[in-house]
């Protein structure tokens, strides 16, 4: 099966792809590919993130599905005014009040800054992300990558030098030393990796 590019989930029967799109369409897969092979070990990552998704394949296909929550819809300002406590914070505005701890150096810096603290911590978070946007998806991408091949490909041929390539940057490598895994691994650990290997100059 060819996975659906950028899929929220993806399962594995084995080597083999079974299933790739929304958790149900993904657990429906899966579920029916249990039912041609009861014995087979079936795993469904999260296709963004390679975290292993727990799902209770007890039951038909219907039970499975039925038992998977509907993704919520996204929350208007209304219902996080709503949900969210009286208090400090501008809901509307999606602001939330949270703690953090800072030493009183930090705290006496923050205080003299034009609009307060915090104001001046929602700058200093934005400019950090803006600055490391670039090494964050590379790093993100190569977690990934790396987490999806562990559990995948531990035990191919060439792992821990593709694992040394991926990290290192260098994509022709890394696909040379994953070209023999079996298809659907290879192509979704290659499809996982290249966010790492596409650096800003």
């Amino acid at each position: 099966m060819n996975p659906t590019p950028d899929a929220a989930y993806i399962a594995f029967e084995g080597d083999r792809c079974v299933g790739s799109g929304d958790l149900h369409e993904v657990a429906r897969s899966a579920r029916q590919a249990l039912g041609q092979q009861p014995q087979a070990s079936i795993l469904i990552f999260n296709g963004r993130t390679s975290a292993l998704v727990d799902v209770d394949f007890r039951g038909s296909v219907d039970d499975v599905v039925a038992r998977i929550p509907l993704p919520e819809p996204p929350a208007t300002d209304e219902d996080t005014a709503l949900a969210a406590p009286r208090g400090p914070g501008r809901p509307k505005l999606g602001v939330v009040a949270r703690e953090i701890t800072l030493l009183p150096r930090h705290w006496d810096w923050l205080a003299q800054q034009k609009g307060g603290a915090s104001v001046a911590i929602r700058k200093l978070v934005d400019e950090a992300r803006r600055n490391n946007e670039g090494s964050d998806r590379i790093r993100l991408a190569q977690e990934a990558a790396y987490r999806f091949m562990s559990t995948m490909a531990g035990n191919r041929p060439h792992f821990e030098e593709a694992i040394r390539a991926l990290f290192a940057g260098d994509a022709p490598r890394f696909e040379q030393l994953i070209a023999e895994w079996p298809a659907d691994v290879r192509d979704h650990a290659a499809r996982l990796a290249v966010p790492a290997f596409h650096r800003e100059a």
